[in-house]
């Protein structure tokens, strides 16, 4: 039985059943990512998820990408939980959180290097709720805002507020799960004089880990020696798993010191700082290797100790955002200015002759930094629309530099620079969105949105090897975007909406001049020549409360990809980026949500989605496959309780296999480095 017949089922078993309860204020909730103001989430264009603060705390989070894993259409990819540093949102079938417009009060998070998001250096105590906007239809954001928006927004303190929390856990068998576990938050709030509201707040977190990475080798190891697993890789060739990497550790912590002044009744200033940090580390690794007379073997013929081997790292960003905003007699004038700093970020390699007490080593940092500007402008016209006109500004730019290191374990024992890479890029934007409410029950938004994209001072040097060093010249690139979103209420208890629209992502630093090496020897190959990718994508929704305290949901999405950048997997040691062909992600999405009174809320979501490689000259072999970390199927059911001291959650939650090659060729599943389906509870 499929899993669209059982949700389907859950569904009719649920409304035989006769509810009472007021459905509450949902339909009412008001949200403002979707168009820059507040709107009803039931009259707001698009699909819109909205998870709370309060939800948030009922299930005991630990990182912002955890949280929003429920939500109908995203993926998490992270593997280690909160000490992940490569985890990796997709939202309908589009992957990677690169391709994901992530913001914090209005600010782009994504980063100035990779695009990507660090999750973990990231506070989750102090946040209100978090906005979901899915699909390109919102001419207010641009760039990363292929697949959608995400967007927190933090409390601002009406009064004095004090709150410690801290907590301890460990694994039941060392080793077999985070060990020795520590959590704590310390944070101060008040409002002075009815117009100025302060916040304080600091969180910090350490475990001395577990094992997260193995020694999964191709030589056997020779005769007489004990202990070896025979195992295969991910598309069936025999390996051996001989050892693991030691404990993962790890800390972060977060400062936040936020304010807000309320100037005049109309016009508010806030400011905000986030200082976010992480280091992990290895400890001493492990041998399953035992000779005859019982002593442990770290290396043999084709396998060197160096394979038991894993670097350290540590990262620091500093986030600075800066708001003033002035509401008018029919309108609003806000801008804002934002400055994300990420000053310190390495890690350690090691070198193919290293052991565990030491030996040579490289070591990459990488500085990196993003300005952004924008000013919005809103004014009711005539017929009652709203409109909405603003700019936007952003620069980018990104170095990094690798040395070579006489003892791999220690970061600062550099003996000259290796290589570099640095790069520079810039946008402008120019939009407009109009709000045309047309009838009572019919609300039409249309938008239109030009970026102008340039990157500059590209430079690679590869110290030493013949051809270097290189400059890349000036490469430039504008693109014209509409949109247009239908809202529809045909009847009080249902809403149909639909929207259309185009958007683009522009290649950042690391994708144009970054190649690196992996310590299990895969190159990772960066491409000057790229081109900005594009999508086109439509989507058919309703909303329906069913009884009172129901509400359900069921959206078609379809998304056309053109110039995909993905990694083409050129050997088992080489992947580089490249410019797929074009590609889709479709498919569908139904939830459900019930409120028992005021203590109890049941939910439960399924998407079933297809994302594939259409055209890919490149590679035709990619062609006719599925894009890598995209599961087919996710499904969550759950639960949120909370009666007076007494609060908690039950989520269950279902993802699909997913596949890590272009060729899609790992089929094998139960190995390590395979992306099996999985259910959590």
């Amino acid at each position: 039985m499929s899993f669209l017949t059982i949700f389907l089922l859950l569904l009719f078993c649920l409304s035989s059943q006769t509810m009472a309860e007021s459905r509450g204020p949902s339909l009412e909730e008001i949200v403002v990512t979707a168009t820059r103001s507040e709107v009803s989430l039931s009259q707001a264009p698009g699909g819109i998820e909205v998870l709370t603060g309060e939800q948030m705390e009922l299930r005991n989070v630990k990182s912002l990408d955890n949280a929003l894993h429920i939500i109908p259409g995203v993926y998490n990819k992270s593997g280690k939980g909160f000490m992940e540093t490569t985890s990796s949102l997709s939202l309908r079938g589009i992957p990677d959180d690169k391709r994901l417009l992530f913001m914090w009060e209005g600010l782009p998070l994504n980063d100035p290097y990779s695009g990507s998001v660090t999750y973990n250096l990231l506070p989750i105590e102090d946040v209100e709720r978090i906005e979901v906007v899915k699909g390109p239809f919102s001419s207010l954001w641009g760039g990363y805002a292929m697949s959608g928006v995400i967007n927190v927004i933090t409390r601002v303190p009406q009064k004095r507020e004090f709150k410690l929390k801290t907590g301890y856990g460990t694994g039941w068998n060392r080793s077999s799960a985070m060990d020795d576990l520590f959590r704590t938050h310390l944070s101060y709030g008040d409002k002075y004089f009815d117009k100025l509201s302060v916040y304080i707040g600091y969180s910090y977190k350490s475990t001395n880990g577990y094992p997260t990475d193995f020694n999964v080798v191709s030589t056997a190891p020779p005769t007489g020696v004990s202990g070896a697993l025979p195992t295969t890789d991910n598309k069936g060739a025999k390996r051996y798993l001989i050892g693991d990497r030691g404990d993962n550790t790890w800390w972060d912590d977060q400062l936040v010191i936020r304010s807000q002044y309320q100037a005049q009744s109309n016009t508010k200033i806030k400011f905000s700082l986030i200082r976010g940090r992480y280091k992990y580390e290895y400890e001493e690794p492990h041998t399953y290797l035992y000779t005859a007379t019982g002593t442990p073997l770290w290396s043999y013929t084709g396998v060197s100790e160096s394979t038991f081997l894993s670097g350290n790292g540590a990262r620091e960003s500093n986030i600075y955002d800066l708001e003033v905003s002035k509401r008018l007699a029919k309108g609003e004038l806000r801008l804002k200015f934002g400055f994300l700093d990420r000053p310190v970020s390495w890690y350690t390699t090691r070198g193919t002759t290293a052991t565990k007490s030491g030996g040579a080593g490289t070591v990459s940092e990488t500085e990196a930094s993003s300005f952004n500007g924008d000013a919005t402008f809103s004014q009711k016209l005539f017929w009652e629309q709203t409109v909405t006109i603003g700019g936007g500004f952003r620069r980018d730019k990104s170095d990094t530099n690798e040395y070579k290191l006489t003892n791999w374990k220690d970061e600062d024992s550099k003996t000259g620079l290796s290589y570099t890479s640095k790069g520079k890029t810039r946008s402008y934007a120019l939009f407009i969105q109009d709000e045309i409410p047309i009838h009572q029950m019919l609300t039409l938004y249309l938008g239109l949105r030009q970026d102008w994209w340039q990157t500059f001072d590209g430079f690679v040097n590869d110290v030493g090897k013949a051809g270097y060093p290189k400059n890349y010249e000036t490469k430039e690139k504008d693109t014209l975007n509409p949109k247009v979103s239908l809202v529809m209420s045909p009847f009080p208890q249902t809403i149909l909406k639909a929207s259309w629209g185009k958007a683009f992502r522009p290649p950042t630093v690391y994708d144009l001049y970054r190649t690196w090496t992996s310590s299990s020897g895969v190159t990772y190959a960066a491409n000057p020549d790229l081109k900005p990718e594009k999508v086109t994508a439509w989507d058919l929704g309703i909303e329906h409360e069913i009884w009172n305290g129901s509400l359900f949901k069921l959206t078609y999405f379809d998304n056309s990809l053109m110039d995909l950048i993905y990694r083409k997997t050129v050997s088992n040691t080489l992947q580089e980026f490249i410019n797929a062909g074009k590609g889709y992600s479709k498919g569908i999405e139904l939830s459900f949500e019930q409120k028992f009174g005021k203590y109890i809320t049941f939910f439960t979501n399924y998407t079933q989605q297809r994302a594939k490689i259409e055209e890919n000259p490149a590679n035709p072999k990619s062609e006719g496959k599925w894009m890598m970390q995209v599961p087919k199927r996710l499904f969550n059911i759950g639960f949120y309780l909370n009666v007076g001291d007494f609060s908690g959650s039950c989520i269950t939650r279902y993802v699909s296999k997913r596949f890590s090659t272009d060729d899609n060729t790992d089929i094998i599943e139960g190995v390590y480095t395979s992306y099996d389906s999985y259910t959590t509870t």
